[in-house]
């Protein structure tokens, strides 16, 4: 199973901010679009990625105060990306040896998605519940 699979099910939306973005606002849009990371943009080139975790640190940093600077002084600079045609297991591995919860997609120079983690699990569970079912249907048949 690939990326694009992924992709695929649960669409392609990027939601994304700027770098000069407020740490507030981006918690708003955390918060709105019901999501983990926004991916932090200029035009079209990804520059970062600004999570939950991201927002953590800034607090720990610098308290309350960190609300009114941008995420540029925050975000995770060195993007880890992944590829429509990578494997799941591989991206996995990446994910889980880097501690990383979203993953940018490229295909080629172009942004065409994330993944989380948790879509990587999902599919992952639902892949053992067919194989668990079609191995009893291959042993009822007989």
């Amino acid at each position: 199973m690939f990326v694009a699979e992924i992709l695929k099910t649960k669409g392609n939306a990027v939601y994304s901010i700027t770098a000069d973005v407020t740490v507030a606002r981006a918690c708003q849009a955390l918060d709105a679009k019901r999501v983990g990371a926004l991916v932090v943009q200029n035009g079209d080139a990804v520059v970062g990625v600004f999570s939950e975790r991201d927002v953590v640190k800034a607090v720990a940093a610098d308290g309350p105060n960190a609300l009114a600077r941008p995420v540029q002084d925050y975000m995770t600079a060195k993007v880890i990306f992944t590829q429509p045609r990578e494997s799941l297991s591989v991206v996995m591995s990446r994910m889980t040896d880097r501690r990383i919860r979203h993953l940018p997609v490229l295909d080629g120079e172009t942004l065409v998605g994330v993944v989380s983690i948790g879509d990587l699990v999902k599919r992952q569970i639902e892949e053992h519940a067919r194989e668990a079912e079609s191995l009893k249907t291959y042993i009822a048949a007989g």
